[in-house]
């Protein structure tokens, strides 16, 4: 039996439990039940052009996208933008960004009979898979068909690495299927050799292509008139499960109230839950849902809203990148760089290592190893004006080097497209 063959096996074996995971989830997301069919193959939309088709799965990767579709859509104007996802709010960040510029579903599951259905019923001129995605037989069904797949803004941390190495026959032959790797790093780009893949290239991270949109930047600038002009103001961006306790515990413990801190946990569905956590400390919250100004006795604003990040790094003085207190990763720290605001990160960094040790050998970010050093460094960069706003040019020069990704990653396109 191939590795293939048994992957897919196992596949079916897991089905039952992707239902159960579905309906798990819409217990708080109820848009995990909506458009089932896509997940399975079955589409009611249909495209009388020719089809370019990226994948995102989620938020981040989505985002990632957004200089690359426009100039897609500059070159390709005969060519319908396809953009498939795996999360729904990752279909509504699409939404948000793109509108109807671009059609939107469900990449399906990894099912043969299921991506047999999405290639037949799309006819992708060309399909891309954006950072780490690597799916057997969706890989396998292009090759087979002729549809020139490409591996995106690729990254591999080591973590991932030893994961897929477990499997080296099954990862390496779809690897080597693949039309083309666009990796972020040198380092990522060896991984994914030793992996098995083919025609490998570094071309940098699209993260740094992204221009923050005019109207976040005013909506940042309304944002911070509602905090308080002369409101010191700390935000914690992308907060997973477990870092809000650990941020509120070394809050309360510093004891300045002139501080505001802004919490936006990553999942939409986490919202209420952070709110019960500030709550049950007896603490003076306010919602960003609300819309209201933010009162002097209010020491926290939970940002319940979505789209709105790039505002949220606006309107602070400092960023601290979720998912790197606890072992998560952590997340995407160029957005904050892009506006100029200096960062502070947790030490799990491991999903951006590199972005994350440029960012601090540049100045623009500082590392810091637990919940009371990151209030710490807060309130000394607060007190020390010139040194926060050497930061924030700091910042801006760590994005402007790293630009660049997007213009390679049309020339490779175009390579494949005309091949």
């Amino acid at each position: 039996m191939s590795p293939r063959t048994f992957y897919s096996l196992a596949l079916w074996l897991l089905l039952p439990y992707i239902f159960l995971r579905l309906a798990w989830r819409a217990r708080k997301q109820p848009e995990y039940l909506h458009h089932i069919c896509e997940r399975f193959g079955f589409y009611p939309q249909h495209i009388n052009q020719p089809v370019i088709w990226l994948h995102a799965v989620s938020v981040g990767e989505t985002r990632a996208t957004h200089s690359l579709v426009s100039r897609l859509q500059e070159s390709y104007p005969q060519h319908r933008i396809l953009l498939t996802h795996t999360t729904p709010t990752g279909r509504s960040t699409s939404k948000q960004l793109f509108g109807e510029s671009v059609m939107r579903v469900y990449l399906p599951y990894d099912y043969p009979f299921a991506v047999k259905r999405f290639l037949h019923h799309f006819h992708p001129q060309l399909g891309m898979l954006m950072e780490t995605e690597i799916w057997v037989n969706l890989i396998h069904c292009c090759h087979k068909n002729k549809i020139p797949l490409l591996l995106l803004n690729a990254r591999m941390s080591e973590k991932s690495a030893k994961g897929y190495a477990k499997f080296p026959n099954l990862i390496s032959n779809a690897l080597g299927e693949l039309s083309g790797v666009a990796a972020q790093t040198a380092d990522d780009a060896a991984r994914l050799t030793t992996l098995g893949a083919k025609d490998v290239s570094v071309l940098g991270n699209l993260k740094f292509d992204i221009e923050p949109p005019p109207v976040m930047l005013q909506l940042g600038k309304q944002l911070r008139e509602k905090f308080g002009a002369q409101r010191k103001v700390l935000l914690a961006a992308s907060t997973r499960d477990g870092e809000e306790i650990l941020l509120l515990s070394a809050w309360e413990q510093m004891n300045d109230h002139e501080l505001l801190l802004v919490i936006v946990p990553r999942h939409p569905q986490r919202f209420d839950e952070v709110a019960q956590l500030i709550e049950q400390r007896g603490i003076n919250f306010q919602r960003r849902s609300s819309d209201q100004p933010v009162s002097a006795q209010t020491s926290i604003v939970l940002g319940d809203s979505m789209g709105e990040m790039f505002a949220y790094y606006a309107a602070a003085d400092i960023a601290f990148i979720g998912g790197s207190l606890l072992p998560f990763g952590g997340q995407n720290l160029i957005e904050s760089c892009a506006v100029g605001t200096p960062v502070l990160i947790g030490p799990h960094t491991f999903n951006f290592s590199e972005a994350t040790q440029q960012a601090t050998q540049k100045g623009a970010a500082l590392k810091v190893q637990d919940a009371r050093e990151l209030m710490t460094e807060a309130l000394s960069l607060l007190s020390n004006v010139d040194k926060l706003n050497a930061m924030h040019s700091k910042c801006l020069e760590f994005v402007g080097l790293n630009r660049g990704a997007t213009e390679k990653s049309m020339k490779l396109i175009g390579s494949v497209i005309n091949d």
